[in-house]
């Protein structure tokens, strides 16, 4: 298989496997516990079905959306997400690439492997900060300092992570950073040495955002862990209306799931949230954010921001969550297999293929922007 021979989020799935070492591949794919929350994030979307108008003249089709004061060109953005240099050497780069040229959002995580400052200065689109809260007060300050004077424009603290998921896969290989694997997966990364050699020959793997506050170099750290004990779980809403004000910008918590922790969010000055399971990574048997959205939206919708992410592989997912009243969906694995499988190429063609299809499915649906994309279109089985 070939990048050209990719046409859906499970084609580059495919290729990535193919390319990447086992224990690579499995963090990505993988999830927590018995992976069901996983796999129900993507199956939640088959329970609801469009309802097309026609005869609508839909010549041309306006896909933007302004979420959280930022203007996007799609009604989709590149998720922050932990590692990226891991799976492909250009990393946040590939994917800052794309985000810029198709007008849309793109974020960098405290877990990132390129300096935020480095991707502020090279692109001025809407950047998004994903922020972990650390037991480690001064460098929760610290990192919020650095995203206001690198000039990011929205902060997103992630606040399903207050501990590590039990993401088994990655405990049978010994998945960690630094790599201290177990034999089963020393043995996966001898069987493609193409991703070694590529690995060894560019830039040393860095976490820079935690770089002086976190030490990683002495020995394997696992990213389950990490959020065990580097995290803070005693983080609760005092703290975060105090981050919150101290931002005084654009502020979403990603992870809400009910509409008591949405009006909370409201209350505290949050002006987006994002409805979250975290890809399944966490609490497994959580419900699915698509099947959440409804009813979030009729409590808060008119007073934040309302986003959701977690099982978007198609033009047509977008548009059903659209539908619902998202202002817009976050893709994570998304962009994430074509980066490991192809680099930027990868993840342009992936970013070019869910464009082309929301804008033909607005057009078979009769809407030529995203504001006349409403419930009357949808129907649930």
């Amino acid at each position: 298989m070939r990048l050209r021979d990719c046409y859906n989020f499970h084609d580059f799935r495919a290729l990535a496997k193919r390319r990447l070492p086992g224990p690579i591949f499995d963090y990505i794919d993988g999830a927590a516990d018995d992976e069901i929350t996983l796999r129900r994030n993507a199956a939640s979307f088959e329970n609801c079905d469009l309802l097309p108008s026609v005869l609508r003249g839909v010549e041309s089709v306006d896909m933007s959306v302004t979420i959280m004061g930022q203007k996007l060109a799609l009604p989709f953005y590149l998720s922050p997400t932990a590692l990226q240099r891991l799976f492909h050497h250009r990393g946040e780069h590939a994917v800052a690439n794309v985000a810029s040229k198709y007008g849309t959002m793109f974020g960098v995580s405290s877990l990132g492997t390129v300096d935020l400052e480095q991707l502020r200065k090279q692109h001025s689109g809407p950047q998004v900060y994903q922020f972990y809260f650390h037991k480690d007060r001064g460098l929760n300050h610290a990192m919020m300092e650095r995203a206001k004077g690198a000039g990011v424009e929205v902060m997103m603290l992630t606040v399903d992570s207050i501990t590590g998921g039990n993401r088994e896969r990655d405990k049978r290989t010994g998945f960690s950073i630094p790599f201290k694997l177990n034999l089963a997966g020393m043995l996966q990364f001898a069987i493609k040495p193409m991703w070694a050699l590529n690995y060894l020959s560019h830039e040393k793997f860095r976490l820079p955002q935690l770089e002086g506050h976190v030490q990683m170099e002495s020995g394997a750290m696992s990213i389950s862990k990490y959020f065990t004990e580097m995290l803070d779980p005693s983080l609760d809403w005092d703290d975060v209306e105090k981050m919150v004000k101290l931002w005084s910008g654009q502020f979403c918590l990603k992870g809400i799931m009910s509409v008591a922790d949405a009006k909370r969010a409201v209350d505290i000055g949050c002006t987006g949230i994002i409805l979250s399971n975290h890809g399944g990574r966490q609490l497994d048997g959580s419900r699915a954010a698509f099947d959440q959205l409804a009813e979030i939206v009729d409590a808060v919708g008119d007073k934040i921001d309302v986003i959701m992410d977690g099982g978007v592989q198609r033009g047509t997912h977008v548009l059903k969550a659209l539908s619902l009243g998202a202002k817009a969906v976050g893709v994570g694995r998304y962009y994430l297999f074509p980066l490991a499988a192809a680099g930027q190429e990868g993840v342009d063609r992936a970013v070019d293929l869910l464009r082309i299809e929301v804008e033909r499915g607005m057009k078979l649906m009769g809407c030529t922007s995203i504001d006349q994309l409403s419930r009357e279109n949808l129907r649930f089985r």
